[in-house]
């Protein structure tokens, strides 16, 4: 996968301004990051023709600057070589015990193969969240509470670059209207105080 700098993702951004991309990918992310709040409880897995790992370097990287300990992944592979460092020899056992509180993010560009969607299933079953950026992959669409379809034939979002837009989007606090402010410290005030009598 090549890199992706802060340029290429402004010009990406402006190319697809008007496509509805921006807001899908927004979505997954806000997702991603209201989901992901436990440090070490966002599951990330691909399929065994390919492990996210770019995408685990992003979300780790938005954890680290956006002060978001939950965004940054644990990474589930397949088959992890036994003299791999500790954080890189997890494997699908991980996943048989996520729970409630956990989120699993399945980035899976060809369909995924029928153990991880049973996996995916007990997951859901036991409480953890599932989310996916799939390609087209109908079952595990289905079992996903958030899904981001990348269809092969997408002439204007590639896989690769919905993963940037997806981190990048989880990475951001979300937007406080100044309005909204004012009227929880106005509700804050008037607890504390009693509201006031004219």
């Amino acid at each position: 996968m090549v890199p992706v700098d802060a340029e290429q993702i402004t010009m990406l951004r402006e190319v697809l301004s008007t496509t509805g991309w921006l807001e899908r990918t927004a979505e997954l992310g806000r997702a991603l990051r209201v989901t992901s709040r436990t440090p070490g409880g966002l599951l990330l897995v691909g399929t065994p023709g390919g492990d996210p790992w770019h995408l685990a370097a992003h979300l780790d990287d938005e954890s680290r600057l956006g002060d978001a300990p939950g965004l940054a992944p644990t990474l589930v592979r397949w088959t992890p070589p036994a003299d791999a460092p500790a954080h890189l020899r997890i494997g699908l056992e991980r996943l048989e015990a996520a729970r409630r509180g956990e989120t699993l993010f399945v980035v899976a560009e060809e369909d995924a193969p029928v153990p991880l969607l049973e996996r995916v299933d007990d997951a859901r079953r036991t409480g953890a969240t599932v989310l996916a950026l799939e390609g087209g992959d109908r079952e595990l669409r289905s079992l996903a509470h958030e899904a981001l379809t990348v269809p092969p034939d997408e002439a204007l979002m590639s896989f690769d670059g919905a993963q940037h837009l997806v981190s990048a989007a989880a990475g951001r606090e979300p937007a406080r209207s100044p309005r909204g402010l004012r009227h929880r410290l106005a509700r804050l005030l008037d607890a504390v105080s009693g509201p006031v009598v004219d």
